[in-house]
């Protein structure tokens, strides 16, 4: 017990001194591990800044990366207090269902490890978002149910691209007809990030306003066109009358080469923060997400990727890649 109670003041401290000594566009981190997080730590809390002050309310859900909750996740389960009070929400992928493969249970092991993060965030008043990836209808059901009795809200997306509107359940779990003005009033959600299924934005709005999911995770733009606030506020409405809320999605820590602020001259002559491809997923490219450039494309101007979001009248904003920490400690 002492032994732990030292570590925790030393990172204590350190986590304290790194905090002061930073501006806000965080400059480059050391190599050890501990920087890496601090440093993704550092931008979503800047992000979270940001956007609250233009607009109130707005909620902030990082996905994934959920060992950022504690001050060290790999030996401490004290609450990174700071973080957590920045953020409204955590996102989490394959809890139950979809780790190795899809349609297929996560390893025990795995899903005791995410929980135990999880937990952290839920008890320091942090709505959980889980999304397991299962087809099977029963499957779906044991998703629902597994994740209701750890009072996490999830939604069992039964297409890994996140494009279509499951046909099963034909309900959403735990449906109502209530107004929903903040996250931590949602029973449901709905995680349509992927609209190339759909022929215009006018298809998009009446499948999703058919619908009575409390929440929508969405992109904001459909091809290259971006949701005006009139859309959104028509994507709110649910079909027994209740109201939603509508949140962007937006990644953080890969750049993606069909978005607007993509230059086809860094594949010849990338800029210093931009690295390799994901081989796992065509067109996106991890990043140095410490690095000015990268964070000025993502918020704190008027052409800055967050900006146009708030802009446009979403609710909030779904942070994809948080985890890109581990790409650099490896």
């Amino acid at each position: 017990m002492k032994n732990r109670l030292i570590i925790f003041i030393t990172v204590t401290l350190m986590a304290t001194f790194l905090s002061a000594c930073k501006d806000e566009k965080s400059g480059p981190p050391q190599d050890d591990e501990v920087n890496y997080r601090v440093y993704m730590r550092d931008f979503v809390k800047n992000i979270s800044k940001y956007a609250k002050e233009i607009k109130p309310g707005f909620a902030i859900i990082p996905q994934n990366g959920i060992e950022l909750v504690t001050v060290e996740g790999d030996f401490t389960d004290y609450p990174e207090t700071n973080y957590l009070n920045a953020i409204d929400g955590v996102g989490q992928e394959d809890l139950f269902f979809g780790y190795d493969n899809d349609n297929e249970a996560t390893p025990a092991e795995t899903t005791s490890y995410l929980i135990h993060y999880l937990d952290v965030a839920k008890e320091n008043n942090v709505v959980v978002l889980t999304t397991d990836y299962c087809s099977t209808h029963s499957k779906m059901d044991e998703s629902y149910d597994k994740n209701n009795e750890k009072g996490y809200i999830s939604f069992a997306a039964d297409h890994r691209e996140l494009d279509n509107i499951p046909g099963y359940p034909s309900t959403p779990f735990n449906e109502n007809s209530d107004v929903i003005t903040k996250l931590s009033q949602i029973d449901n959600f709905l995680y349509l990030i992927d609209p190339s299924q759909f022929s215009s934005k006018e298809d998009f709005i009446n499948a999703v306003t058919s619908t009575n999911y409390d929440l929508l995770i969405m992109d904001c733009f459909f091809n290259d066109d971006i949701f005006s606030s009139d859309e959104i506020n028509q994507l709110r409405q649910k079909s027994n009358g209740g109201k939603r809320l509508v949140i962007s999605y937006m990644s953080i820590g890969e750049a993606e080469n069909y978005r607007y602020y993509w230059n086809d001259n860094w594949l010849t002559n990338p800029p210093e923060w931009l690295k390799e491809e994901n081989p796992d997923w065509e067109g996106n490219y991890k990043v140095a997400y410490w690095e000015k450039e990268w964070q000025d494309i993502i918020y704190g101007n008027d052409n800055s990727y967050l900006k146009k979001i708030v802009d446009a009248g979403f609710d909030g904003v779904y942070l994809d890649i948080i985890d890109a920490f581990e790409y650099f400690e490896d």
